[in-house]
């Protein structure tokens, strides 16, 4: 296999990588952070425009028809200067949309940028067991009526339509039984309340009262929405398993420059044998991250669904173990400086522990990976 970046990849790697470095600095995002709005419209528009949002959009769409490996690109510049934008979750909703088929129209909106999407997927009984759904659609002539709670919805405030699992039969936590709806941000009975999370990005609790949406609303079939589910958190998975490598890469950098230049007892701290060690630790913990991370990348789309999940684990649980071994590491070897808001090095911190908790944690993966047939067999 050839790891290396093909003219393409490379070229949109580079353009996003120019735009951080001299328009989204760190001193740009906190002001973005501080802002009212939070994100800033002038930062996606300068996304679309490089075709970051069109990436993942089929051709018939107005897209590139970018792969997961296409997008590794992208989410790993978007790690490095942790954008605030709601990138990651209207690639997701995309994908809810893809794998559903239909709407091509709402897809070319997004290749666009003029439609901002989110997945409200999680419940506060379900934790990462995303079939554990209270949330209910009844038919009611020719539409559905949705009631019931969302929480943590990554940019669910900021979003025009959100992708919602709801339960249209089988009990609370089958996987019979789940269908997914694309509903109206401002619907009637939707209620969104917005919030910053530590990473300083948003997420929002959605409530649904009695929302009335029509059957061209049902992405899918109904009650067959788990195979969805299941696929698109899996490719939602691999993204953050990407840009959590470009987080680590910066930390990396940010960590070595800072023992270059911290000096102690006259020399800097970079010449003791043992900070060496550990960050050469680092570095290793890093490189293996990558590699399960392009490993998800590539298989992530395959046709056997059990091969699809066990490389996803596999790379969520490897990349949760050494996101939280550098970023550990990266404030300690900082010192008391390692935690202020002052230096990117704690904002990289926060967002590698959110990425952690989203769509699975280590432990999540582990037990998802042992229980996987082929598992028992090595066994």
């Amino acid at each position: 296999m050839d790891f290396n970046y093909t003219p393409e990849q490379q070229q949109f790697r580079d353009a996003l990588r120019r735009f951080i470095d001299k328009d989204y600095t760190f001193e740009h995002r906190n002001k973005i952070v501080r802002s009212e709005q939070g994100v800033s419209d002038e930062a996606w528009a300068t996304l679309t425009e490089l075709g970051m949002t069109a990436l993942p959009i089929p051709e018939d769409q107005g897209g590139f028809n970018g792969s997961a490996v296409d997008m590794m690109v992208v989410m790993q510049e978007l790690g490095r200067g942790i954008v605030i934008e709601p990138y990651f979750a209207t690639v997701l909703g995309a994908q809810f949309v893809k794998l559903a088929g239909g709407n091509g129209e709402l897809l070319e909106q997004v290749a666009g940028g003029a439609l901002k999407l989110a997945a409200a997927l999680g419940e506060k009984q379900s934790r990462h067991e995303l079939f554990d759904i209270a949330t209910s659609a009844k038919a009611d002539g020719d539409g559905y009526v949705l009631n019931g709670t969302k929480t943590v919805v990554i940019h669910g405030a900021q979003a025009d339509k959100i992708v919602v699992s709801a339960r249209t039969g089988g009990n609370q936590r089958d996987t019979d039984g789940i269908s997914l709806f694309l509903v109206d941000g401002n619907a009637a009975g939707v209620t969104r309340k917005d919030y910053r999370t530590i990473d300083c990005q948003h997420a929002a609790d959605i409530t649904f009262a009695n929302v009335r949406v029509p059957a061209s609303a049902l992405l899918g079939k109904a009650g067959a929405g788990w195979e969805v589910l299941d696929a698109a958190t899996d490719y939602g998975a691999t993204l953050l398993c990407a840009e959590a490598v470009g987080a680590m890469d910066a930390l990396n950098a940010a960590t070595l420059e800072y023992l270059k230049t911290r000096q102690q007892f006259g020399v800097p701290i970079g010449k003791f044998q043992a900070l060496q060690h550990r960050m050469a630790e680092m570095f290793m913990q890093a490189e293996q991250a990558r590699s399960m991370a392009t490993l998800a990348a590539v298989k992530v789309s395959s046709s056997d669904a059990n091969e699809r999940r066990r490389n996803v684990s596999a790379a969520k649980a490897r990349v949760g173990q050494a996101l939280k071994y550098v970023g550990q590491q990266a404030v300690q070897l900082h010192g008391g400086m390692g935690v202020t808001n002052e230096l990117p090095a704690a904002h990289h911190f926060k967002r590698l522990t959110m990425i952690e908790l989203t769509l699975g944690d280590t432990d999540y993966h582990l037990a998802r990976f042992a229980s996987l047939p082929d598992f028992r067999k090595a066994a």
